[in-house]
């Protein structure tokens, strides 16, 4: 293998892996932020000596391991000893943390580490812009370019919101753990969010070549899972695990042979993943046996879910989809709703019974601001560093009526 080979697989087991060598060593050294340093100083590591030794056989548990030893240098050096010693209960005679020690706390309850990582990311004493950027960073494995792409905001601007986030958690020593009762049930919308947040970086990438991220859109899957599995009662979150199921089911159809974007009324659904697809339908399912009134992600899942059931485009229930848009408009009520509650409209009744959605939508003083929209559209496409996206919002700034 050679080193440029070597760099490839070390940045793929780092995509894979980092999320949950982050998690279990903020569990141990109860700073987000050191432990994302020694995650990085393990994979300085494995850049230094793997490229000579080959890239071990179980690479997450090296780095893991290297991490480790790592945590103990920097609570010794530190003097990090007995606040550690107290926090984690240790009772060692000679108050030293050693590291079988270490070892045992890091490896137990592995299953809770990624979505307490994913509750202090979220926490409400973060502004929204610091949780989905420290998310993002942290569990997404997004750099903080890529993040600044997703916001339209300057690079710097996106580092010291996160370096301002980890040191907020920091300071107000906000505990590693998977919230209960009333506060997760608070906290769990800012969650949800995040998560599809995420799940959409995949679903259309800000930079690169490629339309899509499948496995960023894997990940934010994995977490919506977890969720669903912590909060069996939740409603929303079957929601969302559902919506984001039937919109993975899609990935393949979603570009053409030379990577170009395909809209969901051309795709092949032969293409589709039928498996997610069920496995969407069951949580749809959950998620409309919890409650009555349907959450906006459930009901977006609803949506989804009848373009997934019709095997030909021609066969979709749009007068179904046209019901759920003008559900949807009166839980979260805006123009986008509502223009897409007119193609469903028109679609089910004829063109005219649509427009007179989109006469109505004229009052709204954000359109029918032509050139704007344009310029918009060509500003957008210049910003972008997704070669497909930028393809098409060159077509939208020049089709822009």
């Amino acid at each position: 293998m050679t080193v440029a080979d070597t760099h490839r697989a070390i940045d793929a087991v780092w995509r894979i892996e980092s999320a949950k060598l982050i998690a279990g060593l903020t569990r141990i050294v109860r700073d987000v932020g050191l432990a994302e340093d020694l995650a990085q100083d393990a994979l300085l590591v494995a850049l230094e000596k793997w490229p000579e030794t080959g890239v071990p056989d179980n690479p997450g548990a090296w780095l893991m391991a290297t991490a480790k030893h790592r945590a103990i240098d920097a609570m010794r050096r530190d003097k990090l000893l007995e606040r550690k010693h107290e926090e984690l209960g240790y009772e060692l005679e000679e108050k030293q943390l050693a590291a079988p020690d270490i070892d045992a706390a890091i490896d137990d309850q592995v299953g809770d580490d990624l979505l307490s990582l994913v509750f202090i990311s979220c926490h409400p004493i973060l502004s929204t812009e610091a949780r989905v950027a420290l998310t993002l960073r942290l569990l997404g494995g997004l750099t903080t370019d890529e993040i600044a792409r997703a916001f339209l905001v300057a690079e710097p601007t996106i580092a010291q919101r996160i370096v301002r986030a980890k040191r907020t958690l920091a300071d107000a020593h906000i505990p590693f753990e998977v919230p209960r009762g009333a506060e997760l049930e608070a906290r769990l919308a800012s969650v949800l969010e995040v998560v599809y947040l995420i799940f959409n970086e995949g679903y259309a990438a800000t930079a690169g070549d490629d339309w899509m991220r499948p496995a960023l859109c894997e990940d934010a899957l994995r977490l919506g899972r977890i969720l669903a599995e912590l909060s069996p009662n939740e409603a929303e979150v079957h929601g969302l695990v559902a919506l984001m199921e039937i919109q993975a089911s899609r990935l393949r159809a979603r570009t053409g042979p030379r990577g170009e974007p395909i809209l969901l009324l051309d795709q092949d659904r032969a293409r589709w993943d039928y498996l997610l697809i069920g496995r969407g339908l069951a949580a749809l399912a959950r998620a409309e046996s919890l409650r009555d009134s349907r959450g906006p992600y459930t009901l977006q899942a609803a949506i989804a879910a009848c373009h997934a059931r019709a095997r030909k485009a021609d066969q979709t229930d749009w007068s179904r989809i046209a019901a759920l848009y003008g559900e949807l408009a009166g839980v979260a009520p805006s123009p986008v709703v509502e223009l897409n509650r007119a193609v469903a409209v028109g679609m089910a009744y004829g063109p005219s019974r649509g427009l007179a959605i989109v006469d109505a939508l004229r009052s709204e003083p954000k359109l029918g601001r032509d050139e704007e929209a344009r310029a918009e559209f060509a500003r957008a496409a210049l910003l972008t560093r997704n070669t497909r996206e930028r393809e098409l919002l060159q077509a939208r700034a020049k089709g822009a009526m």
